[in-house]
């Protein structure tokens, strides 16, 4: 935190803030030497005269303590009785926090971290110290003062007289009256504000990362105070979140959080929702999850259930005894089921939820809530895939194995309008392209980005097309895979509306381009074989279950402004549990591209799409569709692909080349490329490789020994058919796929 950035280095370099820089670091330091000119314990690194610190491995903090009382060990054992058991107000994984009195007569709650010097210790002790020197605010925990001995760490805070949400609810003595409801809204309204606090006046902002009914303490007027900082991150306001490893309170961690560490404000509102549950039950998470769990339904579609059936009295907390106003209690499981929904982009922000506690919002906020769980509703009464559990009313989710979750609410729903005003009103001019499917319109939005506009035909499918595109989306996240950015569903119409590719697909340019257009040189003809490769790839081994696309071809192969590859159009993707080798399906795809197992018995497997790629390869070579290319294979009366293995073996590598690269291209990288392209294509799914492999040979690593492998086997084949009478399938020709009904070989393109 306190070195600056490289940006800043270079304009200091050049004059620029560093006299300003200096003088602040120079007051920093002299705030140091003060506190280390009373540290006692000279083997502690936390803080010391050159700066050093006990940092975690991605922090490196400025701490400023100045404002701080620093208590001696002394004045806080006379506080505590001698940190006496009768003392103890809370325990936890750090240690335990002591009621004491201090000589002025304040009441005091000192934490005594655990006597083992541990990182994890003295990173919970430093992080608290510098929560401090960011957040003031009156539902926040203020930190009193510290003391640091050779053998103790110790913090010194406010005592809660209340005790904490947790405590009056499930802990409270007979004596005791419950919490009632009007006290219960002033909690939650005042642990909102301390959190939106946190993260839109801090700078940078912070993520309290436990939020839970134990860290919302109560003052004397039972004001809430949001406390225990100890898992505290700083989060810059540019970033959208930041990766750790998990920490929290099991039942108050966000999905995406358990998944891959990844923390935001919108994590902290999770734990927020469900901290609003345990005020409205009085029960603990854990407690309300049995209660589910018996009837074998999750906690979120639980509550939902109840509220839908108006059954308030099962949810709200027996010792309230009925006193409560209905529509109050249900507005706040409103503000908790937006708060838990399983996408973070979804949730609202901790500002929004004060103003929606306040009476501003909720109402329309709710409304759209409900209209996005009936389409999802809808689509699960529309789904022909019962293997895949991607979507169901109670937010159970699909992650993809290595990437952030991505969930179908991330997605923006367009109104029919903005995108009418997008595409002119779906003019004829703004169209991009048109297939089975239907059509493909070009549109800028209002914020000025251009989009891909699919609009699908009303017909019996289309709502099937519709789903697996955006069920599609919410598994497969790649920098070669197509990105969703939204979805337009009205009673009349389905679209999709996707980035816009500047430079089209790979066949427009290939067949399609405009004389002044140049063509796509070999060193892009290479990134974009590589790129597609990595996208099928991630595809087939990185998501789960696996996604087979189905209808690999140029056409398929999108280009952005970099021309980068880009796999598009899941219209025919199917998903296939690892375990499978493959499945059985109506034949889909593009003839010409489809694997002979696919044609011959309706077998699908990553092999079909690594079939498709080879085929996808030779046009990205010769320039030429799959038609035009088995004219002169026809021509020759031999297949495709012993004409095409003739021209390598021959060195005719200027038949196969692609006549607009001008003799522009390396012989070795064409031969390796084809050679490539052969070895996907061989009429064995099993002999092909995987995607994985492919990208791996495209980066020069095996090809040779496959190739040479290869050639082997087919040395032994010709022998074979030598002594063979038996005339071979001619598989691979311009009418192969004429016996398959031609509604079945129709699939968007």
């Amino acid at each position: 935190m306190g070195r600056p950035k490289m940006s800043e280095v270079v304009r200091m370099l050049k004059g620029d803030g560093l006299a300003e820089r200096w003088k602040e670091w120079q007051k920093e330091e002299i705030v140091r030497q003060d506190l280390n000119n009373h540290n006692h314990h000279p083997t502690s690194n936390w803080i010391v005269a050159d700066s050093s610190t006990l940092f975690a491995a991605e922090e490196d903090p400025e701490v400023h303590l100045g404002q701080l009382k620093r208590f001696s060990l002394r004045e806080l054992q006379v506080a505590t009785d001698g940190f006496s058991d009768k003392n103890i107000v809370g325990r936890g994984g750090f240690g335990k926090v002591y009621k004491g009195r201090l000589v002025d007569g304040s009441l005091v709650a000192v934490k005594r971290l655990k006597e083992e010097r541990t990182q994890a210790g003295e990173l919970q002790f430093q992080t608290e110290v510098k929560m401090v020197s960011m957040a003031v605010h009156r539902n926040l925990l203020r930190l009193r003062g510290i003391c640091m001995t050779s053998t103790e760490r110790l913090l010194v805070y406010p005592y809660m007289v209340n005790g904490s949400v947790a405590s009056c609810l499930r802990d409270r003595p007979e004596s005791q009256p419950p919490l009632d409801w009007q006290i219960r809204q002033r909690i939650a309204l005042g642990a909102a504000r301390g959190l939106a606090y946190l993260y839109d006046r801090c700078g940078p902002k912070i993520i309290h990362r436990d939020v839970k009914a134990a860290n919302i303490l109560l003052d004397e007027e039972f004001e809430a105070v949001v406390g225990d900082f100890g898992l505290a991150k700083f989060m810059d306001y540019k970033d959208t979140h930041v990766t750790t490893t998990v920490s929290g309170t099991i039942g108050h961690i966000a999905p995406e959080c358990v998944s891959t560490g990844k923390s935001s404000e919108k994590t902290d509102v999770f734990g927020y929702g469900v901290m609003l549950l345990e005020l409205i039950t009085g029960q603990r998470a854990f407690d309300l999850a049995q209660r589910v769990n018996d009837d074998d339904v999750m906690l979120l579609g639980w509550v939902k259930g109840l509220l839908k059936d108006q059954r308030i009295e099962t949810l709200v907390d027996s010792d309230l005894q009925g006193n409560y106003n209905d529509d109050e209690v249900e507005q706040l499981i409103q503000v908790a089921l937006l708060c838990t929904q399983g996408s973070p982009m979804k949730r609202p922000k901790m500002s929004e939820v004060v103003r929606m506690l306040k009476g501003d919002g909720l109402a329309e906020r709710w409304k759209e809530w409900q209209e996005e769980e009936k389409f999802l509703l809808d689509l699960k009464n529309h789904n022909h895939h019962p293997t895949s559990n991607w979507i169901v009313a109670d937010s159970c989710t699909v992650f993809a194995a290595e990437e952030y979750p991505v969930y179908l609410q991330q997605l923006k729903r367009f109104s029919l309008r903005e995108l009418q005003v997008a595409t002119d009103g779906l003019s004829d001019q703004n169209i991009l392209g048109m297939g089975g499917f239907g059509t493909v319109y070009k549109g800028r939005l209002a914020d000025g980005s251009l989009v891909a506009v699919k609009r699908l035909k009303k017909e019996h499918s289309w709502v099937l097309q519709f789903q697996t595109e955006i069920e599609m989306s919410s598994v497969a996240v790649h920098r070669n895979l197509l990105r969703l950015r939204g979805f337009c569903m009205t009673p009349t119409e389905r679209l999709l509306v996707y980035p816009y590719m500047a430079n089209g697909s790979l066949a427009s340019c290939l067949r399609e381009r405009h004389e002044s257009q140049p063509p796509l040189d070999w060193q892009i003809r290479q990134r974009i074989a590589l790129g597609a490769a990595r996208g099928l790839a991630y595809l087939h081994d990185h998501c789960d279950p696996k996604i087979i696309h189905r209808d690999v071809k140029a056409t398929n192969i999108l280009l952005d402004e970099e021309f980068e590859a880009v796999v598009g159009d899941f219209g025919c993707a199917k998903l296939m549990n690892y375990r499978d080798t493959h499945v059985t399906t109506a034949v889909r795809g593009t003839i010409g591209h489809i694997a002979p197992e696919y044609i011959l018995a309706g077998n699908c497997s990553q092999k079909t799409d690594v079939f498709a790629y080879g085929i996808m390869l030779l046009a990205l070579v010769t320039g030429k569709g799959t038609f035009d290319l088995v004219r002169p294979a026809n021509d020759d009366d031999v297949m495709l692909l012993d004409w095409v293995k003739g021209c390598l073996e021959d060195r005719r590598l200027e038949t196969l080349v692609d006549s607009d690269l001008q003799g522009n291209y390396n012989d070795d990288e064409v031969e390796q490329l084809i050679q490539l392209a052969l070895l996907c294509t061989q009429w064995s799914p099993m002999e092909r490789p995987k995607m994985s492999e492919v990208f791996r040979m495209l980066e020069g690593n095996g090809l040779a020994e496959r190739w040479k492998e290869w050639q082997k086997e087919e040395m032994f084949r010709q022998d074979y058919n030598n002594h063979n009478h038996h005339q071979a399938s001619n598989w691979i020709v311009a009418d192969s796929t004429s016996q398959i009904p031609a509604d079945e070989l129709s699939c968007p393109r």
